[in-house]
């Protein structure tokens, strides 16, 4: 038997490569050690203090042996493995684990426990490298089939013990020989994942808040002339009033010169000699390469490119693009862009405008992202023509680093941000947005729009996986998360300008009330086709004045059975046939006086032709918000504190100084635990209701007002989420053996394994399904009508005739089916007419199936999709699913709530609930199915798809009578693996 130093080593497992995110928001790389690493562990080494050292070995240990070095660089990753996290190439920390036996001496498999143990550079202490190590080298253990990691510490080493204990593996603790002994479960937990999950959004937060509050700018590129991107970029920023310092860097900048615009010029980064946390890139794309060596040889902490030519111009852009990321990576930089528009953050102390938006927005309550910069400069004139004001915005361009992912982060707990509004062309990380839009939502609006939704591929720039779905797929399931979809960049508008100024409506009453009774039919209209519930407009006639319009308001306000109102206004006409002057602004002082001084619900304006009002009520909208003192009025529905908190909490501003750059002086103090989440506030009260929305036309108030009805009921939902039920007896170590030995050559049914993989035959389905409990009926094959008929005696008459020929399975209306045979002569005569009508039993391939009780039919499936995950769908079988498209999808792992909602969610749900007299179906067994079918994909990636059909649900139980299953070698589950970027 081999020893675990004579085995082979194996080739270099670049897949374990992987760039973080850290606590103090920069990054790193974490990649496996190779014999090539020798002099970089020894200068790493070198700059270790020797309390570290001690702290590693239980001894002086000054240097490392030729030995040692060694040892430490030459791996066979399999039962010794290391793994080191770099910066500017350099190590900065390492980890690496030995496979050991129950004595605790070196082995190789079957062993499944490794030994494990750290050392970080003093310098980088405290940044969370040691707990990304962790999820890493414990990943590549479970991948190398080691179950347990053991360590000794010293109990002075609280750091260290923190990192184990704090990770949320399921552990053991003792003290043996004057050391602390752990030993960790590998097999992640829920804890483990939460704690996973809330360092990922701390870290994530923290690496944008470093590019949108820095405390030092440089823009690179800045033209001599006035003109040109670079010279309006530092136009723009000094004109915002920027809170920090601000530098000017051209290459070509004259000798002698040391000013432009009135801030410090130079020629390089290297030249200012003082810390720039934010470079701002504005220089033809052949030459970012030696702008991102110089910034990062000085510490910048992160660039916003503006510069074009990369992945939107073709392969070698592409490859351009990735080149800028990897580099900028490893010094420890993230990147807004390539091709990007820009940034800009309204917070007082940081009013920052690096963008190419020549006016930036007021200071306000919603955050803006947006992946093209036509469409941000749309967005920005629409909000600032309204009167919205903006707590940040970002332009992220091609977004081959900082994506909408990192945005929702910091927004997600962003003091200044009420209201989230996204326009994207992509999703990188499907599965991962979906889960950070779903926890965004608990506590403020996501609004999205989706460009280039119907093209079938990316926008050029984008490297994403590309859903294979329909649109309208998409969008239910999102929204399923809590996402606000909308189809235009105007409803995007409507929508944020309701959401950030009015309180939720608490459900979908509508009060209408104005001077035009056809204008007040228009909106009742609209009101019902959005799904509302619109009561009797009340018609003000063309004579009333502001005051009635503030008495009527007042009064429906205050009535209990409307939950939102809509104020409908046409200009008033003198006696001489003019419009009379002036009674927009009266109106809109009416308006704001009824909502500020009755009971919190929404309202909103329909006008025609009442410019003058529509202004009135955005130069309302635009004032900043009043400190609590000032008002009594509720908090807004996407507020995150409680109303104090938020009205005198300070904005975001600059990154404080405490340590070098604007690292905080102490980020050990960070908790290691999941904090909690952002208190979600009641969705009924609103907070300043003078901010009252102005529409142009019904239908766009109908529309919006009808997507916070149901974004607030969503909510109401969400506080009591639904559970994942456990169900006995499902064999899920059973079914992973089975699908091991599938796809492990020739499929374990006689089918060999391609590059899309294998589709069971029947019986290992059946098999594979069996094992969480979804019993498919048997259909044993027919060959000839003697087989028939000792099939069906096995089964039982009455009995079903079947073809299972692709081009005739689920094709009822060819003729392939006949049921209720009940004695050997009807299967006979089946038999012959089936083939008579249809071809011969080898193109046929009958089967015999013991008949179902009645009932509805219905599919079931579930399928992969690259660009958003795993779907769980249901239909009724046949025509409405396939010609109507009336199909319910859900996320998976679907809840109990989940499966209730989406039975009851397709069109033609009522043939399951008793139509037209029928007896009602047995929704709970149904229910129990697609639990099932969740659970079984959830748990096994190497499900491609499952496909039930029919599943006729009786109003006792049901039975599936067909499935198909398929498979594939699974891939890799980034959402629930170790931290990282994406890479592209």
């Amino acid at each position: 038997m081999r020893t675990p130093s004579d085995q082979p080593e194996h080739d270099y497992p670049d897949h374990w490569e992987a760039d973080v995110v850290l606590r103090d928001g920069g990054t790193a790389r974490i990649r496996p050690i190779t014999p090539d690493d020798a002099e970089r562990l020894v200068s790493f080494y070198e700059q270790v203090s020797d309390e570290s050292k001690y702290y590693r070995f239980f001894a002086p240990y000054p240097r490392l042996s030729a030995k040692d070095v060694h040892r430490f660089t030459h791996h066979d990753y399999v039962d010794r493995v290391g793994l080191a996290a770099t910066v500017g190439g350099e190590f900065i920390a390492t980890v690496r684990y030995d496979r050991i036996n129950d004595q605790g001496h070196p082995a190789s498999a079957p062993a499944d426990e490794a030994e494990v143990a750290f050392l970080v550079q003093d310098a980088h202490q405290g940044r969370g490298v040691a707990s990304a190590l962790l999820e890493h080298i414990a990943a590549v253990a479970r991948e190398r089939d080691i179950r347990r990691f053991a360590a000794e510490v010293l109990p002075a080493n609280n750091k260290m013990i923190k990192v184990f204990t704090d990770a949320g593996y399921t552990q053991k603790r003792s003290f043996e020989d004057g050391a602390v002994r752990l030993h960790l479960d590998l097999e992640p937990t829920d804890r483990s994942l939460a704690v996973q999950r809330a360092r990922e959004q701390r870290a994530e937060a923290r690496s944008v808040q470093r590019l949108l509050a820095p405390g030092s700018v440089a823009v690179i590129g800045a033209g001599r002339a006035p003109g040109g991107v670079g010279r309006t970029v530092l136009r723009n920023l000094l004109d915002a009033g920027f809170g920090g310092r601000a530098y000017a860097v051209n290459r070509a900048l004259p000798q002698g010169r040391s000013t432009m615009d009135g801030v410090p010029a130079f020629r390089s980064v290297a030249d200012i000699g003082e810390p720039v946390d934010l470079g701002i890139v504005t220089v033809p794309a052949d030459r970012v390469e030696e702008v991102v060596a110089d910034c990062g040889a000085h510490g910048v902490q992160g660039l916003v490119v503006l510069s074009a030519g990369y992945a939107e111009q073709g392969a070698e852009g592409r490859e351009r693009q990735r080149e800028l990321v990897r580099q900028a990576r490893s010094y420890g930089m993230r990147i807004i862009g390539p091709n990007a528009f820009g940034v800009i953050n309204t917070a007082p102390g940081v009013r920052l405008n690096a963008s190419l938006a020549p006016h930036p927005p007021a200071q306000g309550r919603i955050g803006l992202f947006t992946q093209s910069g036509a469409i941000g400069i749309a967005l920005l004139s629409g909000l600032h023509r309204r009167g919205a004001g903006l707590s940040s915005f970002v332009s992220a361009g091609n977004r081959a680093d900082v994506s909408g992912n990192d945005i929702l982060q910091y927004w997600y707990d962003d003091p200044d941000t009420d209201v989230v509004l996204m326009y994207l062309e992509s999703i990188g990380n499907p599965s991962k947005f979906t889960r950070l839009a779903r926890r965004t939502a608990a506590v403020k609006p996501v609004v999205v729009v989706q460009g280039a939704r119907h093209s079938g591929s990316a926008p050029p720039g984008h490297a994403v996986p590309v859903t294979r779905i329909p649109y309208a797929t998409v969008s239910a399931l999102l929204r399923q998360a809590g996402v606000i979809r909308v189809d235009t960049v105007t409803e995007l508008v409507d929508a944020g300008l309701l959401l950030a100024g009015q309180p939720l409506p608490a459900g979908p009453r509508v009060a209408i009330l104005g001077n035009s009774e056809s204008l007040g039919l228009l909106t009742y209209d609209a009101c019902l086709t959005e799904g509302l519930r619109p009561l009797r407009p009340l018609d003000l006639t063309t004579a009333a004045t502001p005051q009635d319009f503030r008495a009527a308001l007042s009064e429906a306000l205050r009535d209990d059975a409307c939950d939102a109102v809509v104020v409908t206004a046409i200009p008033w006409v003198g006696e001489n046939g003019v419009t009379e002057s002036g009674d927009g602004e009266v109106l809109a002082d009416a308006l704001r006086a009824a909502s500020a001084t009755t009971p919190a619900k929404p309202v909103l304006v329909v006008h025609v032709e009442m410019g003058a009002l529509a202004d009135a009520l955005a130069a309302a909208a635009s004032t900043a918000p009043q400190p609590a003192a000032a008002s009594t009025a509720p908090q807004p529905a996407g507020t995150v504190a409680d109303p104090a908190a938020a009205s005198t909490a300070p904005p975001r501003q600059a990154v404080p100084a405490d340590g070098p750059h604007g690292t905080p002086a102490d980020p050990s103090a960070a908790p290691a635990t999941p904090p909690p989440a952002p208190s979600a506030p009641d969705p009924s009260p609103g907070t300043d209701n003078t901010r009252i929305p102005a529409y142009p036309a019904a239908e766009r108030a109908a529309r919006a007002l009808a997507e916070a009805v149901r974004y607030a009921q969503w909510r109401r939902q969400a506080a009591e989420p639904g559970r994942v039920p456990h169900y006995e007896g499902i064999d899920e170590d059973g079914a992973a053996e089975q699908m091991k030995r599938a796809l492990g050559g020739d499929g374990g049914g006689g089918r060999t394994v391609g590059e899309r993989g294998i589709t069971l035959d029947t019986e290992a389905a059946r098999d594979l399904l069996g094992r969480y409990g979804i019993d498919v009926r048997p259909a044993l094959l027919a060959p000839t009508p003697d087989a028939a008929v000792r099939a069906a005696g096995s089964l039982g008459y009455p009995v079903a005739l079947k073809t299972t020929a692709p081009h005739l399975r689920h094709r009822p209306d060819l003729g392939g089916v006949r049921l209720d045979l009940a004695t050997e002569q009807q299967l006979r005569a089946a038999y012959a007419e089936l083939t008579e009508a249809l071809g011969k039993p080898e193109e046929l391939q009958p089967v015999i199936q013991a008949m179902a009780p009645r009932g509805v039919d219905t599919v079931v499936r579930a399928a992969i999709d690259p660009g958003v995950g795993a779907v769980l769908s249901f239909g009724l079988a046949g025509a409405p699913s396939e010609l109507l498209g009336d199909t319910a999808h859900r996320l998976v792992p679907a809840t109990d709530r989940d499966v209730a909602e989406q039975i009851r969610s397709i069109r033609t749900a009522p043939l399951l609930f008793g139509w037209r007299g029928s007896d009602p179906v047995d929704t709970a067994a149904l229910e129990e199915l697609l639990l099932r079918v969740s659970r079984l994909v959830d748990d096994h990636p190497e499900i491609v798809t499952v496909v039930l059909e029919p599943v006729v649900v009786a109003s006792r139980g049901l039975s599936v009578l067909g499935a198909t299953v398929r498979l594939a070698p699974p891939p890799a589950r980034t959402d629930l693996g170790p931290r990282r970027l994406p890479s592209y």
